[in-house]
């Protein structure tokens, strides 16, 4: 009769213990490498985020209406906000030998006027009532576009855009009719579809983009979450983990640009990545 043959319990333990050793050794060796992994992976999600968060409002602040940037602070919340233009052209200051009624008048309230060269930020043929056109926005009293007056039209007014008989041309008609008070030295006019922020908020650690909503003369009634939303503001999140911010606006000159300088931090399981991006204001009303 043949002994059956197997580990002893000795041999067991030895095997395990041995086993155990080893294991530990390549953990030792295979955890620094997946740590650092792990360490790139999350480092480079936090520069992305912070990337979009500030491409994002360099986007806005270029489309801008000249001269409508403002900044202001309470509290914790940095609040950003700007009048957004989705189009451009140049008014007919002259009118063309045939038709008188092309020209802008700045005498008195015109409803029909040219614009030299077409608008391409639109589909025509454009009816509006919730957009504004403004000229000659030069961010001071009796010309800012946050008083709704003088240089940029009443909320509700019609605005009417469609090609003109001569080419090149658009035809614009308001209803009711409008009396810019000042001419543009570039005869630049601007469709613009009201106002938008961006609110900082270090206590929630949150940035967040707020558009939709009504025209107010002071910041001061547009730097919360809680007015924008009362106001009639859609919110988007953009960005969360933030742990510092500081937007700053220096506004220059008509014949000098304007530099906003945006910074964030954004922190998550140790780890913080702080960016700056200085974006150019054109203020050439």
């Amino acid at each position: 009769m043949r002994n059956a043959s197997g580990f002893t319990l000795i041999e067991l333990v030895v095997v395990i213990v041995l086993s155990t050793i080893v294991v530990s050794f390549m953990a030792m060796f295979i955890a620094g490498p997946i740590r650092g992994y792990t360490d790139q992976v999350r480092r480079a999600e936090l520069v992305d985020l912070a990337e979009t968060s500030l491409h994002r409002m360099s986007r806005d602040v270029h489309r801008a209406l000249p001269n409508s940037i403002r900044v202001t602070g309470s509290g914790s919340v940095v609040a950003l906000e700007m009048i957004n233009t989705i189009d451009g052209v140049r008014y007919r200051e002259k009118p063309p030998p045939d038709d008188a009624t092309k020209q802008l008048d700045f005498t008195t309230s015109d409803d029909a006027f040219n614009s030299i060269g077409a608008f391409t930020g639109i589909s025509k043929p454009f009816t509006s009532t919730s957009h504004y056109l403004s000229i000659y926005n030069v961010g001071v009293p009796g010309a800012n576009a946050y008083e709704l007056a003088n240089v940029i039209t009443p909320p509700g007014t019609q605005i009417n855009i469609d090609a003109d008989a001569v080419a090149g041309e658009d035809n614009v008609t308001l209803s009711p009719a409008f009396r810019f008070a000042y001419g543009s030295p570039a005869q630049r006019v601007f469709l613009v579809d009201g106002p938008l922020s961006y609110l900082c908020d270090l206590g929630a650690g949150t940035l967040t983009r707020y558009a939709g909503y009504s025209i107010a003369a002071s910041q001061s009634n547009r730097d919360s979450a809680a007015e924008l939303s009362a106001a009639g503001a859609t919110n988007t999140l953009i960005a969360s983990h933030i742990s510092a911010c500081s937007i700053t606006y220096a506004p220059g000159t008509s014949q000098r640009a304007g530099l906003v300088t945006l910074q964030i931090s954004i922190a998550d399981s140790g780890e913080t990545i702080s960016l700056l991006h200085q974006v150019h204001v054109q203020n050439v009303p």
